[in-house]
């Protein structure tokens, strides 16, 4: 046995790292993760900081988030909003946060063990993230930067906490060889905690700033509030007697907004500033038109309720709600500009670039298709697209209920297409005639006797005129129907049913004022809005 002290070859020489035993190792995987965390978590703050001070609209996230939206097929997206309803949004993010967190543990842990290694994988988050915000409409030359400022962050943060981790471990395998040394917690273990604690604190102060920055959404809101909304020149008709049908568990005939459902591509809220918004009317018309708020609420405002719904309305879904509605009619905007004979369609722009394509006849015949700047009494909710947003009664919002807009295109289907139209959506998307039961719910108990039954059916822009249900696939026998507000709204409607104890399938179906009834037949919101009777079943206790 060679028992001879260390010679000079033997000797550990400046710079050299001696392997950490695997007491001192056991957990450094772990903490290469962590400084990869909080390598890209501080990085992504610090850009999205940036992004608040030099690019309001338009962030890395919010640019990723928006091309994921993009990119997904519309079984995914249908997917999305029959699992998370208008938490869609948050769900995304979370789920983008997620992926974010693992791949960046994964680039500490790579950086720990080859150098370099973790920080190409930050590097490639950067070039994603410059590729996203350069696809996005709200593009301006500030934003471009910002993407690559955070890798940058990212990356030199992740190499220098790394090198703080290498010290310790090797620190900590000298100790542990030296001879009849006692184990110690090097200076370079404290060291390590300090930068990696230091860092996470620094990211989660850029992350409060980013957010108070980016609070021009405050500054809006608080706006907003101020706004004193004209008197319309056409007040909404008063809500006839008996509209309402009021049973436990019915909802309102007229949707609060802060119920009222979202669906949308904007992974942010867009925030416009009424004092700068302007529409303009482009395309094949006589003249050009350009509008800001103040000239917008000076016209003639009518005042309307008009039911709304998204064509991911599944049979018996909730992506639907009725409001009243302040605007400006959309067709005497249109009379302005003077849109050519051979145009058949107006391509409506919102603020973050999405699209929808209307057919021209619906926004200048009598319909009340409006600009609207109020709903229920009060200026636009942002998330309803204030300042102004069109509604046109009769089709599903992708073609037609275009938030924040800033652009109304008058074109041809021949030679334009909105955002869904080449997702493998319908061109014109008119609203189908549909009912649903909205008490008993569906799986529940009741007691035997008289049960009764409510809900909603709507055929906008062409009316209810019966609402028929029928037990355990029996003879159809008709509800008492409320009246409607207008052809343009949903109908509330109640049945009561003498039931026995027993399980029941209950459906119902609707008739609107032209005889059309509606469509049995099961199928899918793609491509232009699901069909089918909508079936509770309901356990009739004793």
């Amino acid at each position: 046995m060679n028992t001879s002290p260390p010679g000079p070859d033997t000797l550990p020489g400046p710079g050299t790292r001696t392997p950490a035993p695997r007491g001192a190792d056991r957990h450094a995987t772990a903490w290469a993760a962590a400084a990869g965390v909080v390598a890209v978590g501080t990085g992504l703050a610090l850009g999205e900081l940036a992004a608040g001070l030099v690019s309001p609209s338009l962030s890395p996230v919010t640019a990723v988030g928006g091309a994921v939206i993009d990119v997904v097929p519309p079984g995914v997206k249908d997917w999305a909003v029959a699992l998370f309803g208008t938490a869609d949004k948050a769900a995304l993010l979370g789920g983008m946060g997620l992926v974010i967190a693992a791949l960046a543990a994964l680039s500490g842990i790579v950086e720990f063990r080859r150098r370099f290694a973790g920080v190409a994988i930050i590097a490639v988050f950067g070039a994603a993230g410059l590729a996203a915000v350069l696809s996005r409409s709200e593009l301006t030359p500030n934003a471009v930067p910002v993407p690559l400022f955070a890798a940058v962050v990212g990356m030199v943060l992740l190499r220098w906490l790394i090198r703080r981790l290498e010290d310790w471990q090797a620190d900590a395998g000298m100790s542990a060889e030296a001879p009849g040394a006692t184990p110690q917690r090097p200076p370079s273990r404290r060291r390590f905690f300090q930068v990696l604690g230091g860092t996470a604190a620094a990211g989660v102060l850029a992350g409060v700033l980013a957010a108070t920055f980016r609070g021009a959404a405050a500054v809006v809101s608080e706006l907003r509030s101020k706004l004193a909304l004209p008197a319309p020149a056409s007040p909404a008709p008063p809500i006839p007697a008996g509209a309402e049908v009021r049973l436990d568990g019915m909802g309102p005939l007229v949707t609060p907004n802060k119920d009222f459902y979202r669906i949308d591509t904007a992974l942010r809220v867009p925030v416009l500033d009424p004092g700068q918004w302007t529409l303009k009317v482009t395309g094949m018309v006589e003249r050009e038109v350009s509008l800001d708020f103040a000239a917008l609420l000076a016209k003639p405002m009518v005042e309307r309720h008009i039911t709304i719904a998204c064509v991911s309305n599944e049979v018996g879904g909730d992506l639907i709600g009725n409001a009243r509605w302040l605007g400006w009619p959309v067709r005497d905007l249109l009379a302005l500009a003077g849109p050519k004979d051979c145009a058949d369609m107006v391509l409506s722009r919102s603020s973050d670039g999405w699209t929808a394509g209307t057919p021209l006849e619906v926004l200048t015949d009598s319909r009340d298709a409006l600009l609207a700047v109020g709903m229920n009494g009060e200026p636009l909710p942002l998330e309803h697209g204030f300042p102004a947003r069109l509604i046109v009664p009769g089709l599903y919002g992708y073609v037609s209920a275009t938030k924040w807009v800033t652009e109304l295109k008058v074109t041809r289907f021949a030679d334009d297409v909105g955002y869904w139209t080449p997702r493998g959506w319908s061109e014109r998307g008119p609203i189908k005639t549909s009912s649903r039961i909205d008490v008993p719910r569906d799986g529940r108990s009741v007691s035997a006797g008289n049960v009764t039954f409510g809900g909603v059916a709507w055929a906008q822009h062409t009316g209810i005129g019966t609402v028929e249900l029928r037990v355990n696939r029996g003879p159809w026998q008709q509800a008492e129907l409320a009246p409607g507000i207008s052809t343009d709204t949903w109908y509330q409607w109640k049945l009561a049913l003498p039931l026995t104890p027993g399980r029941y399938e209950v459906q119902v179906r609707a008739t609107d004022l032209t005889g059309a009834a509606q469509v049995e037949d099961r199928a899918p919101v793609a491509p232009s809005g699901a069909t089918g009777f909508h079936t509770v079943r309901v356990d009739v206790k004793s």
